[in-house]
């Protein structure tokens, strides 16, 4: 049983650190979509499509920051400790 939770806390991390990735590549996503958004307007362009683009960007992120949470929380129970007490 030992070994199983060490394996499955493993696989969590492991998971988180895909997790964290994911987030990390989201936020730089979002934040040139805003950049763009901004060359756009300035020069005159139609921000339409690169507003939606940026809508989905940021609601995958939202996702992503889910996922985490949920991961960390999964940590937290397989290692006996409260799930929604703060990460060390």
């Amino acid at each position: 049983m030992i070994g199983s939770a060490m394996s499955r806390i493993r696989k969590e991390r492991e998971d988180l650190a895909k997790a964290n990735v994911h987030i990390a590549e989201g936020e730089r996503r979002v934040a040139q979509q805003i950049g763009l958004i901004q060359w756009m307007t300035k020069k005159g362009h139609d921000t339409e499509e690169a507003t939606k683009l940026l809508w989905n960007y940021q609601t995958t992120l939202e996702t992503w920051r889910e996922h985490r949470r949920l991961i960390l929380q999964e940590i937290a129970r397989l290692e006996g400790r409260d799930p929604e007490a703060p990460v060390p």
